[in-house]
């Protein structure tokens, strides 16, 4: 058997188990989605949101880019949360990295990764060198990763917060909450590093809009 050809056949077994546990489980899948969560990750593999937060299909709304990245020309990322927000009425948005995480790692090299991919991560290398002062003070490279890590994740969140769609929901329905979080590969936890709401928003003046329509 191809290693395809196992994809669909555990996706047979998988459906298979589903419709045991409720027979109705797919009919029900297929009237509408209200998921309460839209989850911004990391494309790695390692890090499927489902698994990880133990939830099942329907529950949480998925955008996954390399580093997790909150890039605001980006319209793939843009249009995924604006329908989250404004049409699925999400309550929470969480910004999702993970220690260990490839594309922090190579933002903090000075390697060459071709043009897309050096466009990418200059969004990583700003956020280093906007904390450059704390992460030169880390001797241990791994810890300076993971701290790195953490740092892009509260710039993302912090990003969210500067669109005028994060801005319009908080005027119209005091809601989403936002999230930065941290997966720790090592030990398959969760950590909650930040929560940003209407009431707590960190974002200077500039980037606040009026009138919204």
């Amino acid at each position: 058997m191809q290693s395809y050809e196992k994809l669909l056949q555990n996706n047979k077994e998988w459906a298979s188990e589903k419709l045991k546990i409720n027979p109705h489980f797919f009919d029900h899948l297929a009237e509408t989605q209200k998921p309460e969560f839209l989850w911004i990750g990391c494309s790695d593999s390692r890090v499927p949101a489902n698994e990880v937060t133990g939830t099942t299909s329907g529950e949480i709304f998925v955008h996954r880019n390399i580093a997790n990245l909150v890039v605001h020309t980006d319209i793939n990322l843009i249009s995924v949360l604006e329908y989250a927000v404004a049409h699925l009425k999400v309550k929470h948005v969480i910004v999702c990295g993970h220690y260990g995480c490839g594309g922090v790692k190579a933002a903090m090299s000075n390697g060459d990764f071709h043009q897309v991919l050096n466009m990418w991560l200059r969004v990583i290398k700003d956020v280093y060198y906007k904390h450059k002062e704390e992460l030169s003070g880390i001797a241990d490279e791994t810890a300076r990763a993971n701290r790195l890590v953490e740092l892009n994740v509260k710039e993302q969140v912090e990003k969210l917060a500067k669109t005028s769609i994060i801005q319009k929901a908080w005027q119209e329905r005091q809601a989403p909450i936002l999230h930065g979080w941290v997966y720790g590969l090592e030990d398959g936890l969760l950590h909650s590093l930040q929560t940003i709401t209407p009431a707590t928003t960190p974002v200077d003046p500039i980037y606040v809009y009026e009138n919204l329509q």
